[in-house]
């Protein structure tokens, strides 16, 4: 992560339901905090003795097995530690919580190779100062092109800040201008936008995102489909119909992120102690694709089509309902669409601001109760 990384989401807003942050820090955290928070969550819940550290898993797989003359499925499950030490276990199932942040995706860019420049992913990006006094097209505006737009203008680098988003309204910093998003690479190492114009630059950064990575799965044998922005099918963005004791967490992208964990994690205890009793294969299938059609329907592109944004809210309580745990407190919701809009209006700004929850339906900043 880059030295100077924040939330952009209140601790209020993303801590685990049941372990809520140090009352004392600021609402905005550094994300060193956010690791601290983390162990101290597996301290309280004793989870640490059972991590094993330094230990990759090289391949999950599910096995038939035979137990009081009933075929059941189990997971074998390969793993390698520090010392090249080879083990395989057997379990009753697998949760996959290695989220999507691990292999950054880069965009096919016609003639990237003619760059004369530094091309790097936002992923390798630690601090602005190496920047001072540099050219940069830092490549789409979401959360992290932003921030570090903002964060090399303030450096003294000349950003060009490529999107192909309607343009920003809000104020930016001196040294930041808006570019169409990139079309090529010209041979003479000059970037043409999709308007046509050309400039050249010392470094290409692209803030893209990350592409889905589970090397350590087989997915034509779970019947899974698993592309850069996309893993279909999964019954309520959780489990592979065909393999229901296999379950992935924090697939989905625009959401609340602790909280969203929590969610999916009852419901799949829920699955697994039978409290939800799921439907059929052909069922969870039919489901899924009546939701990419109706997605589709409504413009969204295959990319897009794990974003929850709004949709999120529903999504947790009929998990809830489901699984039969207690739904996120509508406060949640609330002070979440809050800092959304404090965040359009003033990107360089709304950190500032620090916030209490007062009951399970409302929040109070040190301005005024709401």
């Amino acid at each position: 992560m880059y030295r100077n990384l924040r939330t952009n989401l209140p601790k209020e807003v993303m801590m685990f339901p049941d372990f809520p942050f140090d009352a004392h820090l600021p609402s905005f955290l550094p994300h060193q905090d956010v690791q601290k928070y983390l162990e101290r969550y597996c301290e309280h819940f004793a989870i640490t003795p059972h991590i094993k550290f330094n230990t990759a898993v090289e391949e999950a797989r599910p096995i038939a097995m035979e137990m009081d003359r009933e075929k059941t499925m189990a997971w074998e499950v390969t793993t390698r530690d520090q010392h090249g030490t080879q083990n395989t276990e057997t379990f009753d199932s697998v949760f996959i919580c290695t989220g999507h942040y691990s292999d950054p995706h880069i965009p096919p860019i016609p003639g990237l190779q003619y760059f004369k420049g530094k091309v790097m992913h936002s992923h390798a990006y630690r601090r602005p100062e190496p920047f001072a006094g540099q050219s940069v097209i830092v490549f789409g505006a979401g959360a992290s092109g932003l921030d570090i737009s903002i964060e090399l203008a303030k450096a003294m680098a000349q950003v060009m800040l490529s999107h192909g988003k309607p343009a920003l309204t809000f104020s930016l910093p001196p040294g930041i201008q808006q570019a169409p998003p990139l079309s090529r690479v010209i041979e003479d190492g000059r970037v043409q936008f999709k308007d046509g114009s050309l400039v050249e630059a010392e470094v290409l950064m692209f803030c893209t995102g990350y592409n889905f990575s589970f090397p350590f799965l087989h997915p034509e044998q779970l019947h899974l489909d698993i592309r850069d922005h996309l893993v279909a099918p999964l019954y309520r963005f959780i489990l592979p119909p065909a393999y229901p004791s296999l379950f992935f967490f924090g697939i989905c992208k625009t959401i609340c992120p602790f909280p969203h964990f929590h969610c999916q994690v009852q419901f799949a205890l829920a699955v697994l102690d039978g409290t939800v009793k799921l439907p059929s294969r052909e069922e969870m299938e039919r489901e899924v694709q009546n939701m990419v059609d109706r997605k589709t329907a409504m413009g969204v592109l295959e990319r897009h089509l794990l974003r929850m944004e709004s949709e999120q809210w529903r999504y947790y309580q009929c998990l809830a309902d489901s699984g039969g745990f207690s739904p996120l407190p509508p406060v949640i919701q609330s002070l979440y669409e809050e800092v959304a809009r404090q965040r359009q209006k003033h990107p360089q700004k709304y950190r500032n601001a620090n916030y209490r929850l007062v009951t399970d339906t409302q929040w109070e900043s040190i301005e005024k109760t709401h």
